[in-house]
């Protein structure tokens, strides 16, 4: 048995054919649909980038305890466990991010992983003195937005971009792999996540929209409101579309080399990205500032097993990304860890078969959401107090860079084990400011949404029965994960 992985990152589900979008080009993610199990009811659990990729390897939610960082010491890791127990494992990725501080020890997790350059702001060609930024309509003169015109002088030809080089890499491996056995290969790209960069063949693909357009360049949303015109809007949305077009070509190559290999046979594919990304929806870009509206948490998500052959098919039980380390593990028929709380989905492919009546999701110091599926219910902080967050890690590193000295001296306990941390006291340490989760009114108050007949989330349920069983759901799961008790007292709970 084998196992690909295909992971986007910021990949919207409301631009994708297979989930209603008729004016966007994407007839592979269409083919994709065509061949594979559709889940209508896939989830994010903890956000963003990083957050994610921790639960893809331990199986459980990492945002009630720790904001963007590494994988723990006491961390199982789904990669690892599958390469313990004979499973080899490849990681293809131009996500740069795991090669910052605080990514910097999930590439290492796979017997052998290949990195391309060149993504957003990723400090990649070394260029001194003046850099000539170009005019847009959302200026970029910070350190990312000099380094990213540098990187684009790299990549004048397609071949040059990190997506088809990442791709490449990945069917290079099958194409060397195919006849063996036992392997677990994840190719995962960047895009199309800002800014978006494409080639002009995927533009040409909306030649009407862009050969109009006479405004400034505008690729890379702000994470903000909106205070643009709307002709420069509906550019950006183009940009997009542009970028998801590439990343539909490049599926493509995928299904192309399944069926060229016959690799349907006994290869599970699981395509799916880490989170959505607002558009101009709600007068919002970007993510992680505002509530995570269904732009955001509510993602494509596309399975084909070969055990039980399931295809063009639609699954509505509530599934998220920690279930994909114990989907996996069980496939190969490696045992799962205890502290792994998402489930296999195995049945669920198969059958439809649930695997929970709720899900949470949110980001470290942000609001605390809950779905039963039909209903979202947002839950903010009860008051200014700032004095009930604390991150628990044995690897205090942010994004970008170590915690300094002054957000560790006096504000840093050792604390007990964790109910996941394998007996190991971690350090306690206090977050001081407001949470960048709680920068909008809106992150501030707490709302019910009937997504089913409301799907814009244009219209706040004011049900006190429905809230009350949206809390219930909340707190349940809140202790499943072992939550630390400050977040319920953050919460009012």
């Amino acid at each position: 048995m084998k196992a690909v992985m295909v992971m986007f990152d910021s990949l919207n589900r409301h631009f994708l054919s297979p989930y209603g979008c008729d004016w966007t080009h994407t007839p592979n993610f269409a083919r994709l649909a065509e061949r594979t199990v559709r889940f209508d009811k896939a989830y994010v659990c903890s956000m963003p980038c990083m957050p994610a990729r921790r639960e893809l390897h331990t199986g459980r939610p990492n945002f009630l305890h720790r904001s963007w960082g590494p994988l723990e010491p006491f961390d199982d890791s789904m990669p690892e466990l599958l390469k313990k127990a004979g499973v080899y494992t490849h990681l293809a990725t131009d996500h740069y991010h795991y090669f910052e501080d605080g990514g910097s020890t999930y590439h290492g997790r796979y017997n052998t992983w290949e990195l391309f350059r060149g993504q957003e702001g990723d400090p990649w060609i070394g260029q001194v003195g003046e850099v000539r930024i170009p005019e847009m309509v959302v200026p970029r003169k910070d350190v990312y937005g000099r380094q990213d015109t540098i990187n684009r002088q790299a990549m004048r030809r397609e071949a040059d971009q990190p997506q088809p080089q990442t791709f490449k890499a990945g069917l290079d491996f099958l194409r060397r792999n195919h006849s063996q056995d036992r392997w677990f290969l994840q190719i995962e790209t960047f895009d199309p996540h800002e800014p978006f960069f494409s080639q002009r063949k995927y533009k040409d693909l909306f030649a009407k929209h862009f050969d109009a357009y006479k405004g400034k360049a505008f690729d890379w949303p702000p994470y903000r409101g909106i205070e643009e015109k709307p002709e420069e809007i509906e550019h950006l949305r183009y940009e997009y579309a542009a970028l998801l077009a590439m990343c539909d070509a490049y599926m493509g190559d995928v299904l192309d080399t399944f069926d060229e290999l016959d690799l349907w046979k006994d290869t599970m594919l699981i395509v799916c990205t880490d989170h959505g990304f607002m558009l101009g929806e709600k007068d919002c870009y970007a993510k992680c500032w505002m509530p995570f509206y269904e732009e955001v948490s509510h993602t494509p998500l596309f399975i084909w097993d070969p055990r039980c052959g399931k295809r063009n098919e639609s699954r509505q039980s509530l599934v998220q990304m920690i279930d994909f380390a114990p989907t996996l593990l069980d496939y190969f028929g490696v045992k799962i860890p205890r502290d792994m709380t998402g489930k296999s989905l195995t049945a669920t492919i198969d059958r439809d078969a649930k695997v929970r009546d709720a899900a949470i999701f949110g980001m470290h110091g942000g609001q605390v959401n809950v779905t039963d599926g039909r209903h979202v219910y947002m839950r903010s902080q009860a008051s200014a107090d700032w004095s009930d967050l604390f991150e628990y890690t044995l690897m205090p590193t942010h994004m970008r860079s170590p915690f300094q000295p002054n957000e560790i001296v006096g504000k840093t306990d050792l604390a007990d084990a964790l109910s996941f941390t394998k007996d190991c006291p971690v350090l306690k340490i206090r977050v001081t400011g407001k949470s960048w989760a709680l920068r909008s009114p809106e992150s501030m108050k707490n709302a019910v949404w009937d997504v089913e007949s409301d799907p814009k989330q244009e219209r706040p349920v004011t049900d006190p029965a429905i809230e009350k069983a949206m809390i219930a759901h909340l707190v349940r799961e809140m202790r499943a994960v072992d939550a630390p008790p400050e977040q319920f007292k953050r919460l009012g709970l």
